[in-house]
């Protein structure tokens, strides 16, 4: 990044954002493994809270029209990459972008996918110590029970998807998701940042695409929430078959190649011009 567009009070241009992009992928990769992973278990337990948040706003909205419904619950949500973005933790979603650094040659396959294993490894930690905790909080025995109802009825929901559906609710999600992250990047303020990151997450949450992160406590908590009713075909086998992996694939291709891998061929792929100067 130049010393001007330090200066500078206006948002970096896209080209600027994929250099910064680049950089922070690099920077991702060399991080040492046990604050890579505590950032991880912390972006897990973010999520989580902006989870938390869009379900106790989903129970009880049934006499809101479907729409409206979803939107709020999209704006709530969107609580959890604002933690991640702005407070700092490491998010395997957003991580995805990190293509853009390997694609320019900066970082190693290994580094590449060392990062995405203990990222996930961590978001899946954070998420689920998430859910036992606000299992032993009650949480879910709120309003007369119906929390606990609308935290199992959406982890029902999200097992009814075959797989190929599943990834493509993984695809659009993570498309969305990584654009808010490469929106944040052209940001100089804290303002700027939660403004660019509110309207793709909640446009993915409206629409009911699938985050692989968000999953790892939603599903969790909803089976947790069933108690001894557990409904037939919530299990953890399930959970990890017939979801997070397709939604996870989904989301590598969404952030990865849909948003990362385009943007390195807009302004990073080397050209012929180049090689000539």
């Amino acid at each position: 990044m130049t010393e001007s567009e330090h200066a500078s009070l206006d948002s970096l241009p896209p080209a600027a954002m994929a250099r910064k992009a680049e950089q922070i992928g690099v920077t991702k990769c060399r991080m040492e493994a046990l604050p890579l992973f505590l950032l991880a278990v912390l972006a897990g337990a973010f999520i989580a809270l902006g989870s938390v948040f869009s379900t106790v706003v989903a129970t009880g909205g049934g006499e809101l029209p479907y729409g409206v419904l979803k939107l709020l619950t999209g704006l709530v949500f969107s609580l959890g990459l604002i933690l991640v973005v702005v407070g700092g933790a490491e998010l395997f979603t957003g991580n995805n972008l990190i293509v853009m650094a390997r694609a320019a040659g900066r970082v190693t396959t290994g580094e590449l996918l060392r990062n995405w294993g203990i990222v996930y490894v961590g978001n899946f930690a954070g998420a689920l110590a998430t859910a036992g905790l606000v299992q032993l909080s009650g949480f879910h025995d709120f309003a007369a029970g119906a929390v606990g109802e609308t935290a199992t009825r959406i982890a029902v929901g999200k097992l009814g998807f075959s797989f190929s559906q599943a990834i493509c609710l993984g695809v659009l999600c993570n498309a969305l998701v990584c654009l808010a992250v490469w929106l944040s990047y052209s940001a100089r303020t804290t303002i700027d940042r939660i403004f660019a990151i509110v309207p793709p997450v909640a446009a993915f949450v409206a629409a009911g695409f699938e985050h692989s992160v968000a999953n790892m406590y939603l599903l969790p908590a909803g089976m947790f929430a069933a108690g001894d009713r557990i409904p037939e075909g919530l299990n953890w086998t399930t959970i990890w078959l017939d979801n997070l992996l397709p939604v996870t694939l989904g989301n590598l291709i969404g952030g990865g190649v849909l948003v990362g891998l385009v943007y390195w061929c807009i302004y990073l792929r080397p050209r012929s011009d180049d090689a000539t100067t």
